[in-house]
């Protein structure tokens, strides 16, 4: 098994048996971290061992797939092993969600409000419903009904993108341009309305695009 940064990226990069076994070993490493995860977040109940075990593999294989696409932009800052167990994590938890959602159906145009904070002072929360209101203004009257659909389902249901694009028949790209539109429209309406600064914006809709 490579240990070094060197030895990783020599071997994921050569050719035959020698790249093959890396990538075994790598998908190894991607399995524990997958493992990992999953086991974190505490979906057995939910899901199932079967289940979990799968959404388990299917993060590892993905994992596997994303960090050999992504060899060149590895920059030797840190171990090859904890850059690459990122990939694990991050992947478990799309995957994670993938499964909560499956056989769930999509609700793309019922409108739920923002998680609110707790401990609010009494102008706060008043302060704090009226923003809701705005928001539910702004769903209704800044966005086009695709745009509605779109930013209600993944940023008030938090529904993947993934899981949209695929109940949908859409592609993620496509997915990805229209919340981009419908975020921008509501910073917008919202600035407009005297809510929000455009910073203060990006951080209620969980988005940090310009």
């Amino acid at each position: 098994m490579p240990t070094s940064n060197d030895e990783w990226i020599g071997q994921l990069t050569a050719e035959g048996r020698t790249r093959d076994r890396a990538i075994r070993y790598l998908r190894d490493l991607l399995l524990k971290a997958a493992a990992h995860q999953v086991h974190r977040l505490a979906l057995h109940s939910a899901l199932g061992s079967a289940r979990t075990e799968e959404v388990i593999h299917s993060a590892a294989n993905e994992a596997t797939v994303a960090v050999m696409a992504k060899l060149h932009t590895f920059e030797g800052r840190s171990r090859f092993t904890t850059w690459a167990f990122k990939f694990g994590i991050l992947h478990a938890n799309a995957e994670a969600r993938k499964a909560q959602w499956k056989g769930r159906e999509l609700a793309i145009d019922e409108y739920v409000d923002l998680p609110a904070e707790t401990a609010l002072s009494p102008d706060s929360a008043a302060e704090a419903s009226d923003l809701q209101r705005a928001v539910a203004r702004g769903l209704e009257t800044a966005l086009t009904s695709h745009q509605r659909s779109v930013a209600t389902a993944l940023l008030l249901h938090d529904v993947p993108i993934d899981v949209f694009a695929e109940r949908t028949g859409a592609t993620r790209g496509a997915v990805y341009k229209t919340l981009h539109d419908a975020r921008k429209r509501l910073r917008q309406f919202l600035a407009d309305e005297g809510f929000l600064t455009e910073t203060e914006m990006d951080a209620v809709m969980t988005g940090t695009e310009a």
